[in-house]
Parts: structure tokens; C-alpha cells; sequence
């Protein structure tokens, strides 16, 4: 029902069919599909919604029997997408689910679809069907589409590729829709992401700076919601926008935890982030338990306990993005658990190395810098193993390399 009340539909009866078995015409037995149909009439419903992946053949068989519009699951959430893409990108990615998912309804049982056209020439012939027409057409402009998403990805990897040489490292929310991840996005970048309390209310990807406590800076990466049987289609073609959660440093995976499914929802995205290829003991991912705001004094305490009982690495963050709870100790998480592989170094550059400064500040995070009176510059930086080697064998000579102890999480 979350489904049909994001797209503003008025819900005038909701119920749940229990199913013995799937009928392959109907998906529901005849009996209920008769009850329904009269419901449908009496209520003057013009649209049902099944939450449950229907058949051509079965959306045609009930759209007949009912008289009005059958929208299955994905058939709603692509409706949902729609509506909420608004860049160019979005706009793309949906269509293209749209149309995969369209091309699939050409059924010859539409009567429409059963008409023949001239064929060319001067004896004409039977032609193509309405439905070879059609298809062709969809084909046509999915090939076209999936020609300018090549172009987004690559545009997409050349940002990627840019980023790294300013070495800002990149957080990426995740989290079943309506998680709070645009609100807690907004909280920590105090940006003006659309957030409401419906499911995806954020559909193309937002990314804004964020400096953390000690002066480092990273990039933060709303994306889209997870959803459970998210079809397949749909993460097909968001994989370029996803793209950003494979490529991140961190992975913030945001969960509701005030929710009843909390759990299932947990194992949703789960499901969805192994099918990019992350697995869930991927050391990049923090999980942050949000809307404890919501939660009573006794819940807040199991919840409190059960994050006690975890080990360092595997610890939730518990916060409120709405009211700003546990911001701050998130934030340490972030900078901790992006700091914990990397090698903070004291570099003496030389006063006529001008280059070998310009080069750390391009393959490494510069933390401080100061100038000694007889010119040179004593730079702390803070580089991952790749390019701690590179330092090392670029400044290793009469001592200029020292690592430090310092922690700064």
C-alpha cells in the first residue's frame, strides 16, 4: 500500500488474497477474481494494483474481467520512478526500464496489435503485424538509450577518474527507500535534497563535499532507495548511477530502524548490494541506525545493547537525522574507518621543490603545513598504501619521509 500512496493514488479498498496456487491465466483463483471485479464496479475503481509480478497474459485476462487498468508491482514502481526522475540521467534510466518492461506486454491479444500493414514494393504483401511494428520501434529506441547511457557511464567514470586525482575519498548512502538517507544527506552537507516521508522521494544521484573535524574532505553520494523485489530491470538500468556505491571508499548503509521489517528491509539491500558484487562483510560498509527519535525508552535501550555486543568493525552508528542525534559520533566513524588503512606522513620538501609540493597536494590529503626559516616545508599528509609507496619513493632521500604515530579519529 506504501507503493500506491507514493504516487498520490487514493486508496478506496486494500485487502489480501491468500493463494493455494498461481493460476496461470488469472494469477488468482476465478472466485476471487469474480468478487474482485465486483468491487471494482461497485466502488467505480479505475485502476488495481497487484503487489505481486503479473503475466502479460494475466494483466490482459484481469484487465478484461475487471474493467479497469492492472498495474503489478513493477509496472508501479516504474509508474513511481517516472514521476520522481527529474535529470537527464533519470529520465533516461527509467524510460529504459519502462520500455523493457513494455515490450514484454505486446501481446496479439490486443486487437490493435493484430493489424497488418503494406508490405513495400508494387505487390504489397501481407507486411508486419502491428506488433512486429511495435516491437521494432521499442527496440529501436532501447538501442538508442542504452547508446547514450554508454555515454553517461563514461562520462561518469571520467568524474570518478578526476576525483581521485584530488584525493577525496567518497561516501555513499545506501538504504531501503524511505530510510532517511536524503534527510541525513541534507544533515551532513546541509544541502536542500528533497526529503519527505515517502518511498523514493530521491531518484538521481546527488554528490556534495563534506569536511570532516580534522580538515580532510570527502564526497558524499546520495543514490537511489532499495526496495525488496526491486526487478531486475530497474537495476539494470540504474547500474551506471550505482556505479558510485562499487566505486565508494565507504558505504553508509542507512536503515530505518523504528520500522517493523527493519530487519528485512536490512536483508533487502543486502541482497541488492551482492548483486553489484559488495558483500556484506565488505569492511567499507557502516551500517547507521536512523529514526531512533521515534523509538521508546525500552526499545532504545535494546537497541543500545544489541549494538554493545558487536565488534569494533562490525558496530552500527545509532542516529536521528531529523533531530541531529549521533551526528557527531557518525561523522568520527567515517573519518575513522577512512583513515584506518592510510599512513599519515612528515614530508620535508626541499624550498626549490615546488613540484614535490604540488605533488602531494595532488596524490595525497595535506592535514598541515608550515614553512621553516631556512625555506624548506614540512608537510603532514595522510596517504593510502598505494600512494604512501609513491611518497616514500619520492622523497625517501636524506630522511625526508617520517611516519607519525598520530592519530587524528
Amino acid at each position: 500500500m506504501g507503493l500506491a500512496q507514493a504516487i498520490d493514488l487514493t486508496i478506496v479498498q486494500s485487502g489480501v488474497v491468500l493463494l493455494t496456487e498461481i493460476r496461470p491465466a488469472t494469477f488468482i483463483g476465478t472466485g476471487k477474481a469474480d468478487e474482485i471485479a465486483g468491487l471494482v464496479k461497485s466502488l467505480e475503481a479505475g485502476l488495481v494494483v497487484m503487489d505481486c509480478a503479473l503475466s502479460p497474459v494475466q494483466q490482459r485476462n484481469l484487465e478484461k474481467l475487471w474493467n479497469a487498468k492492472v498495474l503489478d508491482r513493477t509496472g508501479l514502481i516504474l509508474e513511481i520512478f517516472g514521476q520522481r526522475a527529474h535529470t537527464r540521467e533519470g529520465v533516461l534510466q527509467v524510460e529504459l526500464a519502462h520500455l523493457t518492461y513494455q515490450k514484454s506486454r505486446l501481446v496479439r491479444s490486443w486487437t490493435h496489435l493484430e493489424r497488418q500493414r503494406g508490405g513495400f514494393g508494387f505487390l504489397g504483401g501481407p507486411g508486419e503485424t502491428q506488433i512486429e511494428a511495435d516491437r521494432r520501434v521499442i527496440a529501436e529506441r532501447i538501442a538508442r538509450i542504452e547508446t547514450e547511457l554508454e555515454s553517461v557511464k563514461k562520462r561518469r567514470a571520467l568524474h570518478r577518474e578526476s576525483r581521485k586525482r584530488v584525493p577525496y575519498p567518497v561516501a555513499a548512502l545506501v538504504g531501503y527507500t524511505n530510510a532517511g538517507k536524503s534527510t541525513l544527506f541534507n544533515r551532513l552537507t546541509r544541502a536542500e535534497v528533497l526529503e519527505a516521508d515517502m518511498l523514493f522521494a530521491t531518484l538521481d544521484p546527488t554528490l556534495r563535499a563534506v569536511a570532516l573535524p580534522h580538515g580532510a574532505k570527502i564526497i558524499l553520494s546520495d543514490t537511489v532507495g532499495f526496495i525488496s523485489d526491486l526487478p531486475t530491470m530497474l537495476v539494470a538500468a540504474f547500474r551506471a548511477t550505482l556505479e558510485e556505491v562499487t566505486e565508494a571508499d565507504i558505504i553508509l548503509h542507512v536503515r530505518d530502524v523504528s520500522h517493523e521489517d527493519t530487519e528485512a528491509q536490512r536483508t533487502d539491500v543486502q541482497t541488492i548490494l551482492e548483486s553489484l558484487g559488495i558483500e556484506a562483510s565488505d569492511r567499507r560498509i557502516v551500517e547507521v541506525w536512523n529514526k531512533v527519535d521515534r523509538l521508546d525508552a525500552e526499545a532504545r535501550r535494546r537497541l543500545d545493547n544489541s549494538a554493545a555486543r558487536m565488534s569494533a568493525q562490525e558496530r552500527p552508528v545509532a542516529v536521528s537525522a531529523l533531530t541531529g542525534e549521533g551526528i557527531g559520533a557518525l561523522i568520527e566513524a567515517i573519518e575513522h574507518r577512512l583513515t584506518q588503512d592510510r599512513t599519515v606522513m612528515r614530508i620535508v620538501v626541499a624550498a626549490e621543490d615546488g613540484a614535490g609540493a604540488s605533488w602531494l597536494h595532488r596524490h595525497t590529503e595535506v592535514l598541515e603545513r608550515h614553512v621553516e626559516t631556512d625555506g624548506r616545508v614540512v608537510m603532514t599528509v595522510r596517504a593510502d598504501p598505494a600512494n604512501a609507496a609513491l611518497v616514500r619513493a619520492r622523497f625517501a632521500q636524506d630522511g625526508a619521509v617520517s611516519d607519525t604515530a598520530r592519530s587524528l579519529s
